[in-house]
């Protein structure tokens, strides 16, 4: 069984989205998407006649795509290289391919990283609880009443006191 997801073709010739309007739609600020131009991660931006950026839709689905890629964690040489081979056509879809797969690759890898850590964390704070419950101090020897007085179990414990 195969699937089919449906892709929307953009075109360039509708240059009617203002900087205000492509930051808001991205998550970005408008001193990030003017850095994203002055660092080669975007292509010039077309200007109207008073000089300000029109962002066509396809410029704004690349910056949200950019966004994305850097909120995930791809160093900026990367989100360069990607960006200018969008710029290069249909004939870079194989390249851009393999830049994605490798950041995806890393991301699962620090996704495994963060599982196992996340483990940790979990497995620390049962034996807090269990110290907490059972009156005691990292040396298994009982806390004094006062102290045990200040030690809540759970975020709610504290709220209630």
């Amino acid at each position: 069984m195969s699937t089919q997801v449906a892709f929307e073709v953009l075109d360039d010739t509708d240059a009617s989205l203002g900087i205000a309007e492509v930051a808001r739609l991205s998550g970005l600020s408008q001193d990030t998407l003017r850095w994203y131009e002055r660092e080669g991660l975007l292509p010039a931006v077309r200007r109207g006649p008073d000089r300000r950026r029109q962002y066509t839709r396809r410029d704004a689905a690349l910056v949200e795509m950019l966004a994305k890629l850097r909120k995930s964690g791809m160093p900026t040489e990367e989100m360069r290289e990607f960006a200018r081979l969008v710029a290069g056509g249909a004939t870079t879809h194989g390249r851009r391919l393999a830049i994605l797969e490798a950041h995806r690759d890393r991301i699962h890898r620090r996704q495994a990283e963060l599982d196992q850590h996340l483990v940790s964390l979990e497995e620390k704070m049962t034996h807090y609880r269990y110290l907490i419950g059972a009156g005691l101090d990292c040396d298994g020897r009982p806390v004094p009443p006062e102290v045990a007085a200040v030690q809540p179990l759970t975020a709610t414990e504290r709220e209630q006191r």
